[in-house]
């Protein structure tokens, strides 16, 4: 499983010009599931997504995480960060699959909330063609990926 966490000043999501979810302060969290990704999975990423010390704290950088400073976060599902090349053409058989993959994003939402706060939660519209705006702070742009098994297996497409 792998996020790229943005620090923001402000984000939102809209899906056909109507307003999905916005946050103030926080991090714009960008999460990709592979097609070998598990609740294991999830729960690493929970876990490092609410403790990295990304903001200040009295003038001194990386001190303080979202979860310290009571801010928001907003997720926005997106299959494409587990892509190959295969040519000039991206190829995206690496990625969990439609509703497979809406359940674990679902479960790593509840966990999210269930860590944290449900209320500072956010996210966009699973599957929908998505305009994602992003106020970077910083700009500070952190990618993060749950640790591998080492003998795991390539995914089949079914």
């Amino acid at each position: 499983m792998r996020a790229v966490i943005q620090r923001v000043r402000a984000a939102k999501v809209t899906v056909l010009d109507e307003l999905v979810s916005s946050i103030g302060p926080g991090l714009c969290v960008l999460v990709g599931i592979k097609c070998s990704d598990t609740t294991t999975d999830v729960e690493y990423l929970v876990r490092k997504i609410l403790a990295l010390r990304l903001f200040e704290d009295d003038g001194k950088r990386w001190q303080k995480s979202v979860k310290d400073l009571q801010l928001d976060i907003l997720c926005v599902s997106q299959f494409t960060l587990y892509h190959r090349l295969k040519g000039n053409k991206p190829d995206f058989s690496a990625a969990m699959k439609g509703e497979d993959a809406n359940q674990l994003y679902n479960h790593f939402l509840d966990r999210l909330r269930q860590s944290y706060d449900a209320i500072k939660i956010q996210d966009g519209k699973f599957g929908a063609y998505m305009q994602v705006h992003i106020e970077n702070d910083g700009p500070v742009t952190i990618e993060l990926e749950s640790p591998q098994p080492k003998h795991s297996e390539e995914c089949v497409d079914k």
